[in-house]
């Protein structure tokens, strides 16, 4: 198997761009010079770079360090270019019409691109072009079935979870948790959890389950209540279970562990599925399984998904398709502001597919006190979009931060007090870029400009592939992969793109 050309050579326009940088980078060195002067004259003896100390200007401080037990929340660095060059590729050249390969989940450290294959999780030094069965992969493991579970987060010392079916039978259960180090593959443990059918009989579709982390925590729901098993030794925690017409339904992690619970009329006809249904979250004490407050969704609320777990945020769909508001919810889990999505001006969208991942909303973007949305496109002038920023106490606007013409901007996530945003290029001659935006000030700095070839740009595609950022890289993953059609027999699939800064050795 060959790797076929490499990525295509970065446009005019990226150099261009980088060019104006730089002009731009020595005038903020020379502000930088003097309001450092400034501090010293003033005896505080502190850099000023962004102001996020705790006697900044805006008033903000950060939390504390987070320990190895706890979800990893990184904070990226400006890179020492902004020129983007290609860190990682993954991609096969060799699938025959109508195969098909899952592709659940991605996940990156300073030096391993790890990402889900059917039954496989497999890891990749970043800086190789890589295939798979080309003994390229730093480590494999191979699980009992086809992964049926995954969370996004990834805790400080570099670990995941995801869950698998007990084998390749269509008929097995998943019901395997598996705690994955991501650096070099080993299985830290492996533990079982019960099953919650939709029926009453032994052959009834199994509910499905989902898993996530918190602080010292893989939470897994699976139908009939939560299991909670420690990071060190996956040993149970706690558990609860559900009586009666409701299951648990999904747990959102981090620096949080909301439960989605659902629960129905017993007997409703099938035509009346979205009415006899209601939903709630509880947040959950991860050490003790103990319930700190439940928040219940209106009646009519159709489906629930949970964009932060701290601060709690939900997103409701009262509509046929779509999320239409979300609601921010304070300490004790009462609703502190609403924001309308305004029939579709602003987009919200969360994973929807086979996986039960409540908290994997791609768009949407919550932290210093805002959450962040994409407006839908604008095509009365070419095409284009902004972001806006809305207050989590009032629901007010905040920042508008545009795409600028003939590009798109969506959020990916917060780094700190910044908001990480992809903008890319819709005119096929302006790079794309990743960039940092201060809801603070409204200001953005760029932190890479890059092209993609023409095999990758559909995994750009919010709906088919995942954007990760992690250790100063962006990497598109595409969540499956099919072969080519019948007439074109062979074609080049991307997997896994990954681009850094040329500045990287």
């Amino acid at each position: 198997m060959s790797f076929g050309p490499p990525p295509s050579v970065f446009t005019q326009s990226a150099v261009t761009a980088q060019t104006q940088q730089k002009k731009r980078r020595r005038r903020t060195w020379l502000l930088v010079a003097l309001l450092v002067a400034l501090v010293a004259g003033l005896g505080t003896g502190g850099w000023l770079l962004w102001g996020r100390d705790g006697n900044s200007p805006s008033g903000r401080s950060e939390a504390a360090a987070p320990g190895p037990l706890d979800v990893r929340r990184t904070v990226e660095k400006p890179p020492a270019s902004t020129t983007g060059a290609m860190a990682f590729r993954f991609s096969v050249d060799d699938m025959s019409p109508g195969e098909h390969y899952a592709l659940p989940g991605m996940w990156a450290t300073d030096t391993i691109l790890a990402k889900g294959i059917n039954r496989t999780l497999a890891g990749y030094p970043i800086g190789t072009d890589a295939a798979p069965g080309k003994n390229q992969e730093k480590w494999t493991v191979r699980l009992d079935g086809p992964i049926c579970g995954y969370t996004p987060h990834v805790t400080v010392d570099h670990r995941t979870a995801v869950l698998f079916k007990a084998s390749d039978r269509p008929e097995a259960y998943c019901n395997h948790v598996v705690l994955v180090d991501l650096d070099d593959g080993r299985e830290v443990w492996e533990r079982t959890f019960p099953v919650s059918t939709a029926g009453s009989s032994v052959s009834s579709p199994q509910r499905t389950p989902g898993v996530t982390l918190a602080h010292d925590t893989v939470a897994v729901t699976w139908g009939g209540g939560t299991s909670a098993f420690d990071l060190a030794e996956g040993r149970t925690k706690w558990r609860t279970t559900v009586t009666g017409s409701c299951r648990d339904d999904g747990a959102a992690g981090g620096a949080g562990l909301l439960v989605r619970r659902a629960c129905w009329k017993e007997g409703a006809p099938s035509t009346d599925v979205w009415d006899g249904t209601t939903y709630s979250v509880r947040k959950v004490d991860p050490a003790t399984g103990a319930t700190v407050w439940t928040y219940s969704a209106a009646k009519g609320v159709r489906d629930l998904v949970v964009p932060s777990a701290e601060p709690p945020v939900v997103g409701v769909s009262a509509g046929d398709t779509g999320l239409t508001e979300l609601i921010s919810l304070d300490a004790k889990g009462r609703n502190r502001a609403t924001v309308s999505l305004q029939s579709g001006t602003y987009v919200g969208e969360c994973a929807s597919s086979d996986y039960l991942v409540i908290d994997d909303c791609p768009t949407i973007a919550v932290g210093d006190g805002q959450v962040f949305l994409r407006s839908e496109d604008q095509t009365d002038q070419g095409t284009s979009n902004w972001i806006i920023g809305f207050d989590l106490a009032t629901g007010n606007t905040t920042r508008k931060f545009d795409s600028g013409p003939n590009a798109l901007l969506r959020p990916v996530r917060m780094s700190g007090h910044e908001l990480l945003a992809l903008r890319t290029s819709e005119d096929g001659i302006s790079p794309h870029a990743l960039v940092g935006l201060d809801p603070a000030t409204g200001g953005e700095r760029p932190y890479l400009y890059f092209g993609l070839p023409a095999e990758a740009a559909p995994l750009t595609s919010i709906d088919d592939s995942d954007v990760l950022v992690q250790d100063g890289r962006v990497f598109f993953g595409a969540k499956t992969a099919d072969g080519p059609s019948a007439a074109q027999k062979k074609a080049w699939i991307y997997l896994v793109l990954g681009i850094g800064s040329a500045a990287e050795k």
